[in-house]
Order: structure tokens, then sequence, then C-alpha cells
């Protein structure tokens, strides 16, 4: 049990039906709980975080196109990026009071949500987390993402491999984390670290800051800036006499500005990690700077969490895939965990072949 405090839709008929036999786990019941059904055009609300990357972007509209396909009424809102925790906190209590059905929520901090998705659920909606886990209330009915833990051991394995490319080591390598206030920051280093640490205890890889503790690599609001400023100082402390051979990056906007540090210290480009298959990181990746992404495609959740609320307009199960990893402090949340794909050049063209954004990038 992970505690994770430490730790257009023209495509989703299709992957609605295609959903329901992905999963990545096994050993959780297919299904849990009922609802007693609702109207079919039912207001539902999602609450969504600042448009601070492409794949929050793409779910709104993904969101406002498939809702509307399924027959909902769909109010999707976005959090400003100055006032985002207050803003998000606004939203979902304006979705309760004009009577929304079921409410979706990407949290901009899923621990200050408690008290507006209790207002939610006495007022008889469904709350489902979307990619980002809401943590301590029993209010939040279900979760919905792609496996975090698992991206994590991806891209510590990736790490792993491209430093292995380079020769046996051992390896000066740096580590960063995402947000911390983001629930998931945790559980993507926690996964990574899983695949890491026992390399850096055997001596294969050196952090040569020593800052191996996720406030020490935690990026505040998972700004490029403030990525960039840091890989700039340990530059500057640590490696002004010696190289660096791998970054350990949550998600490709850190790592294009740690790519951007290292540029423009002169210094060779190091092995880095990314997530969420950025057009930027891709053309990156295909151009050999970037080492690698995760594919962690974002029609494919919004599709499932749409056929979650179908599931729940018709009163049946919903269905989940685990109902034993994500506990929130509160409870245990039933999840629907989709598998994450590593990428690299190698596997590039194959990851994104039906996609119309990014296959015509690995041609």
């Amino acid at each position: 049990m992970r505690k994770l405090a430490l730790t257009t839709v023209a495509v989703a008929s299709v992957a609605l039906l295609a959903l329901s036999g992905c999963s990545s786990r096994t050993d959780a019941p297919a299904s849990t709980g009922a609802a007693a059904g609702f109207a079919a055009d039912s207001l539902i609300g999602v609450a969504l975080p600042s448009k601070t990357s492409e794949n929050w972007v793409l779910a709104g509209g993904l969101f406002e196109s498939g809702l509307e396909k399924a027959g909902f009424k769909g109010d999707v809102q976005y959090a400003g990026a100055s006032t985002i925790v207050k803003d998000q906190q606004d939203q979902i209590s304006a979705m309760v009071t004009n009577g929304a059905k079921v409410i979706i929520v990407g949290a901009a901090d899923g621990g200050q949500l408690s008290t507006q998705v209790k207002a939610a659920h006495d007022a008889g909606a469904v709350v489902i987390a979307y990619d980002r886990l809401i943590l301590n209330t029993d209010s939040v009915d279900y979760y919905v993402a792609f496996d975090n833990f698992k991206v994590g051991e991806l891209q510590g394995q990736a790490l792993l491999d491209g430093l292995a490319a380079k020769g046996k080591g051992p390896h000066n390598i740096e580590l960063f984390s995402g947000s911390s206030d983001d629930a998931n920051s945790a559980v993507f280093f926690n996964g990574a670290m899983s695949v890491l640490q026992p390399k850096i205890d055997d001596g294969t890889l050196v952090v040569g800051s020593g800052q191996t503790d996720i406030k020490q690599t935690a990026t505040a609001g998972w700004k490029a800036e403030n990525a960039q400023s840091r890989m700039d100082s340990l530059l500057t402390s640590t490696y002004s006499d010696k190289s660096i051979d791998g970054v350990l990056s949550p998600n490709d906007t850190l790592a294009r500005a740690i790519i951007t540090s290292v540029k423009a210290a002169g210094k060779p480009i190091p092995v880095v990690t990314g997530q969420d298959s950025e057009v930027e990181s891709v053309k990156s990746i295909m151009a050999g700077e970037q080492y690698s992404t995760i594919n962690k495609d974002t029609r494919l959740l919004v599709a499932q969490a749409i056929k979650m609320v179908q599931q729940l307009q018709g009163g049946v199960e919903v269905e989940v895939n685990d109902t034993k990893s994500y506990d929130n402090g509160k409870k245990i949340v039933p999840s629907y965990l989709l598998p994450p794909v590593i990428v690299t050049k190698e596997n590039a063209a194959k990851a994104y072949a039906n996609d119309p954004t990014l296959e015509p990038l690995t041609k």
C-alpha cells in the first residue's frame, strides 16, 4: 500500500470500449460500488488546475467535447495561475450549487480540497479524482489516473539504461522531483528511487550534491524557471570540475529547463528523463538531446473518466482495477489505473504511431 503523503474525443467512443480491458493490476475486483443513477442530460463538473502543461490544455477540450457527445452538460473550469487553489475551491463549490451530479477534479493542491469535496458529497454528487489524488478526505469516491508509481519506475530504469550506454560507471547524477503540493510528485519520486536507490547504495550512481531527500529535490509549482535555477546552482557548486552524467527529471517541462542550464554551462548534455510526451520534448528526443519521456495518452484518460460518469449515470457498478494501492490518508480510494509507456528515440515511432500530433515528429 502506497501512502501518498509519503510517497477530438472523436476517438472517445472507441476508447471507452477498449479501455474496459486495460488494466495495470490484475488482483483487484473488476468493479466496486453502485450508483443510483441520474438523468442522462445532467450537469457534470470538471475542475482542472491552471494550464501549466500541454496535457491539461488538451484534457479540457477533450472533456468538453466528450461530455457533450455523451449527452451530458459539461462545466469545465481551469483555475487561475496566481490564485490557483482558491479558484479551484470556488469552482467546485459553484458546481455543487449548480447541481452537478459528478465532479471530476484534477487537483491544484490535493491537500486543500477536503471541505469542498465533502460539500459535494453531502449534496449527493460523486467525486472522481482525475490524475492527482485528493488527500485526507473520505469524500472522494474514485481515482482515475495512469499508474504513477510505475511512471517513476520507468523513469528510473530509463536513467539506468541511458547511463549504461555511456559505460560502466560510476556515474554522477542529480535528482529532481515535482511540486510538493502535488500528491503525484512523491509517487513519481518513490517509484524512481525504488530503482535507483540500490545503485546509489552500491556506488554505481553518485549523487554529487548529496541531495537525495524529496524536500531537497522538489520543484515549486512545477515551474521550469525553478528547475533551471536549481540546475544552475548545482553545476556551479558541484560540477565545476567534473561531468554530470544523468538527471532524473519528473516531467518534460523540467527536463528541457535542465538541458537549457547544462547547455548554458557549456557541458555535454547528460541523460535526462521526462514525462508527458510534450511536443518540444519529443523533438528533443528525436534530436538526441532529452533521453526519454513517458507517454500517458490524455485521450485515453479522459475517455476512461467519461466512461465512469456513464456508468454512474446508468446506475451500474463503476469499473476499477486497483483497490489496494492508493491510500489518501483517510481511505483507500478505488482506482482505475492505465499503463504508462516509456519512450526513447528507439521506440518513438511505434509509441506515437496513432497520435496525429506526435507521429509526424518521429519520421
